[in-house]
């Protein structure tokens, strides 16, 4: 039975209440443990993976200086070059993998029009920061070194995006291959991203702390303590990219999470890019968690702003 009084969205608090009913239904484990969080939290979200868009083919390769798997999505046949997005997962930099995220990304494939490029970066605590950042840069200067016409994408129409952690890297990727002097690339799709240090007492933290709300301050410790290799990181404009100089980086699409700790930082991101003069659109989704995008096959909501980001996409992917 819905609450009437419930702050979040009638569909993503069933989506809510069936994860949990599942967690409570796997054998004891520990929360704070890294293996035991990736094996219990695969299970759980694996119903979220199922149906959805057929790819006409999906393909896996190892790839740059660290051999990172990577794999595309190609929603078309058709024998043209087509325009592609790199998509970053979440994950609190710990968990989740282009598994969990299978769904989620086939969904942008066939929205689109575009192969979508999942990255299964390696995750923390095994490896710190930059590992991951310099994992996808060396993706992006492999694709950028291949012919577009074996490949079937268009080298020069490639955007980045990701949710969460995921979306962190993204913009963290655009300010490496800056300071690399390479180009970046021409737009970055940024679900519920993670910004900024710990702010517990910021008013989302403060409002949406909690299970109820998906992601609670204590998780967020948790990721962010195995990220980082000591405190001095927080200072680094790529764990911290609210704090980075942002000009120069490609228009940018937020889809914001009104019920999200993380939610401040979003807003916070939005003006900082703008301040930039970077080209934004944000997109804020009353009644939504963070994660709410996973549930795109029951939840109203996560169709919607799936197709508001796949809008903006084709706007810039597809022009000419």
């Amino acid at each position: 039975m819905n609450n009437e009084n419930d702050d979040v969205d009638c569909d993503l608090r069933r989506c809510q209440n069936m994860m949990l009913e599942a967690y409570a239904n796997l054998p004891s484990f520990d929360p704070w443990s890294v293996d035991d969080l990736r094996r219990v939290t695969a299970i759980v979200r694996a119903p979220w993976t199922e149906g959805g868009p057929v790819m006409k083919r999906t393909e896996e390769k190892y790839v740059g200086d660290y051999s990172t798997r990577i794999r595309f999505y190609y929603p078309t046949d058709e024998q043209k070059i087509l325009p592609a997005l790199i998509y970053i997962h979440g994950g609190g930099w710990t968990i989740f993998s282009i598994d969990t995220h299978d769904r989620l990304m086939r969904e942008y494939a066939h929205r689109t029009n575009v192969v979508v490029i999942g990255v299964d970066y390696s995750l923390s605590p095994e490896v710190k920061y930059p590992r991951a950042i310099e994992e996808i840069v060396s993706v992006i200067q492999w694709l950028r070194q291949q012919d577009s016409l074996e490949l079937g994408i268009d080298i020069h129409r490639i955007a980045i995006g990701g949710d969460s952690a995921g979306a962190n890297l993204s913009v963290a990727t655009n300010l490496r291959l800056r300071q690399l002097n390479e180009p970046v690339l021409i737009a970055q799709l940024l679900n519920y991203g993670a910004y900024d240090r710990l702010k517990p007492r910021s008013k989302s933290y403060e409002l949406y702390d909690g299970p109820k709300y998906r992601l609670t301050v204590e998780e967020m410790d948790f990721f962010l303590k195995n990220y980082i290799r000591d405190e001095r990181d927080f200072e680094d404009p790529l764990v911290c990219p609210l704090y980075a100089d942002l000009h120069g980086l490609p228009p940018s699409f937020l889809a914001i999470a009104e019920c999200d700790v993380l939610a401040d930082e979003n807003y916070a991101m939005a003006d900082a890019l703008r301040n930039a003069n970077v080209e934004v659109e944000e997109r804020i989704y009353r009644r939504a968690t963070h994660s709410f995008l996973e549930v795109v096959k029951i939840a109203a909501i996560s169709d919607q702003a799936m197709n508001d980001a796949a809008h903006w996409l084709m706007k810039h992917l597809h022009k000419v």
